[in-house]
């Protein structure tokens, strides 16, 4: 029976056309080797599995070669080609740093280096996994490697550049060797399937080159595997996510459409489902984020081509792509990314997975409102460009009238049908408003005027244009206590619209911002609001100063800023009226505790102490 052969070594690349995705290096090292302008030491640095020591011995049976190709590949015929092809080489010398790292073993290599070649131009040292040298072994190794014998050439291989001391790194010539890319890989393995005879589906192989993380070696040893775990010598999707534990791209294509659905419990079913398979909740995290950024990389066709998945696989991103928005997605990476910051800190991860998929179900309805709300203002705005101007009018403000402690309606009927406006119930036609806002006229029956109405106490008129209804975007309100009855759209729909007043530039006196200052501060309960509005303030055009003692005072202000403001400026009619708040200076008393202290006190405010201390000869305890 034939011994096997893993992938990895049967198909290692002999020559340089043959390795993978290292372009940028094999074509550096051919034309120097044509152009005979080799360095004496060589670092090849990189992730594992990226062909560093596949790149070594391709460069040291080239070098040696009797007969170079055009194309400066070696020709596998001569002596020094069979003799390397069978391990019998007298001119590569490999040596494994890991295990020969102390000084005895870079002397024994120093020693070696004095003998020239036997048969062919060079000797070739290759030094593996050289940052495992200790400082002591780099040190021995420095003369030698900065003026070696013409004929010897090194090569140093590592994972860990940073490890290697600055002297050594300044002595070679570096080369760094990328991850192989995705698609490389899945290439490479297609190849060997066909060569294998071994039928295999992209998304499979697909799905293999991904999981490799760059490193075709540990790509083919996953080959090996699933291979070997089919009876039928065949790599099928199903097979590969089973052997691999890697979880299917169903399931999140699955919970992106409950999500986008806005349904919460289909979402959790999946996420059990995916936990009872023995998969980890912080890994479907950081799936599930990388998902949403392959959808939005689907929303542009000039970024479709960072979609490093399988033909089949991209048309699924495609469709779901289309009817995902990316306010959706945007918002869910950010809830993703959180979950997956704070899933190791967490006490429950669960219960922090399960909260970020509850918030992304509701992303959806939110975006789906700001739309309505966007498209509503857009429409009112263009209803109001077409709209005949008015002109005279104040900005309006919408504000609901409040009731006032006498019961009085405000821009109502009384029982006996007279209408009344401002605050203090004044009946239409009274005195037109005085100093009050400027509302909606309304007859003496209770029915709207033609739209002008006077002011009788500043003869101020204004032409007030009847309010459009315009549609709610109230959504239905659900209550949580069962006493309590549910308001539905419809009955917010017929809900009493919103009062909208026009408030003007009117003049006023002190005496009347007083009066309304001090109204105001008849509605307010709490001891601070009425400390603060019980004090004297400074009238400066129609900016009110206020000087407050302390930080509390100021906060409790600008709480009631926004009421007093309307207040002020609904009852006075004006506008542009300001309060603004200071805080005083607040004089700090030092406290008296010692005797001397206190002498210095009593003798500042009675100087004749001092005198009778000075005479009697006192001293003070």
């Amino acid at each position: 029976m034939e011994q096997f052969i893993v992938s990895a070594r049967k198909y290692r690349p002999s020559t340089f056309d043959t390795v993978v995705g290292q372009g940028h290096i094999t074509t550096t090292l051919k034309n120097a080797i044509g152009q005979n302008h080799l360095a004496q030491a060589f670092l090849f640095c990189g992730p594992r599995g990226v062909g560093k020591t596949t790149c070594a011995r391709i460069l040291a049976k080239t070098i040696n070669c009797q007969n170079l190709s055009p194309e400066t590949e070696a020709c596998n015929t001569c002596d020094s080609c069979r003799s390397f092809n069978g391990n019998a080489s007298f001119n590569v010398h490999e040596l494994d740093a890991a295990s020969n790292n102390s000084v005895d073993d870079i002397r024994n290599l120093v020693d070696q280096v004095r003998y020239p070649p036997q048969a062919g131009r060079y000797k070739i040292y290759i030094i593996d996994e050289v940052h495992m040298l200790s400082n002591a072994a780099f040190n021995a190794f420095l003369k030698t490697l900065e003026e070696p014998p013409s004929y010897a050439i090194f090569i140093l291989a590592t994972t860990e550049k940073h490890k290697i001391i600055p002297t050594i790194l300044s002595r070679c010539q570096i080369f760094d060797f990328n991850r192989i890319g995705i698609s490389d890989i899945s290439k490479h393995l297609a190849r060997i399937a066909r060569k294998e005879e071994i039928r295999a589906e992209e998304e499979a192989l697909q799905l293999i080159a991904q999981k490799a993380d760059g490193g075709l070696r540990d790509a083919l040893s996953m080959f090996d595997l699933i291979t070997t775990f089919s009876t039928d010598r065949s790599i099928s999707y199903v097979n590969t996510i089973a052997n691999l534990h890697i979880l299917d791209y169903d399931y999140y294509f699955r919970i992106t459409d409950a999500l986008l659905a806005g349904r919460v419990g289909p979402s959790w079913v999946l996420f059990d489902e995916i936990l009872k398979k023995g998969f980890d909740g912080h890994n479907f995290m950081v799936g599930l984020c990388e998902h949403f950024r392959n959808l939005l990389v689907c929303k542009d066709a000039a970024t479709v081509q960072l979609l490093q998945v399988s033909g089949s696989v991209q048309q699924k991103y495609l469709q779901q792509a289309a009817g995902a928005p990316v306010a959706f997605l945007a918002t869910a990476m950010h809830y993703a990314n959180e979950c997956d910051q704070g899933y190791k800190a967490s006490k429950n991860a669960k219960l922090l997975v399960e909260l970020a998929l509850m918030k992304m179900a509701h992303i959806p309805a939110a975006v789906n409102l700001a739309r309505l709300v966007q498209d509503n203002g857009d429409l009112l705005k263009k209803k109001d460009e077409h709209s005949p101007g008015v002109t005279g009018v104040p900005t309006p403000v919408v504000s609901v009238n409040p009731v006032p402690a006498n019961g009085t309606p405000v821009n109502g009927t009384h029982a006996n049908g007279t209408a009344v406006n401002g605050t203090h119930g004044t009946p239409n036609g009274a005195n037109g408003n005085g100093a009050h806002g400027a509302t909606y006229p309304v007859n003496g029956n209770g029915k709207p005027t033609n739209g002008v109405h006077e002011s009788g106490a500043n003869g101020y008129k204004a032409t007030t244009p009847v309010a459009k209804a315009t549609p709610s975007l109230a959504r239905p309100t659900i209550s949580l206590n069962p006493n309590v009855p549910a308001v539905s759209t419809q009955q917010q729909a017929n809900a009493p619209a919103p009062t909208q007043q026009f408030i003007g530039e009117a003049p006023y006196t002190p005496e009347q911002l007083r009066t309304q200052w001090e109204a105001f501060s008849r509605t307010r309960n709490a001891p601070t609001e009425e400390l603060i509005l019980n004090r004297g303030y400074q009238a400066d055009g129609h900016t009110l100063h206020l000087t407050l003692d302390n930080q509390i005072q100021m906060d409790s202000l600008n709480a009631m800023r926004m009421d007093l403001l309307e207040f002020l400026r609904r009852t006075l009619n004006n506008r542009h009226i300001q309060v603004k708040a200071e805080l005083g200076a607040v004089e700090i008393r030092k406290s008296i505790y010692t005797n001397q202290e206190k002498f210095k006190y009593l003798s500042q405010k009675h100087p004749v102490l001092s005198d009778l201390r000075t005479q009697l000869g006192l001293e003070i305890e």
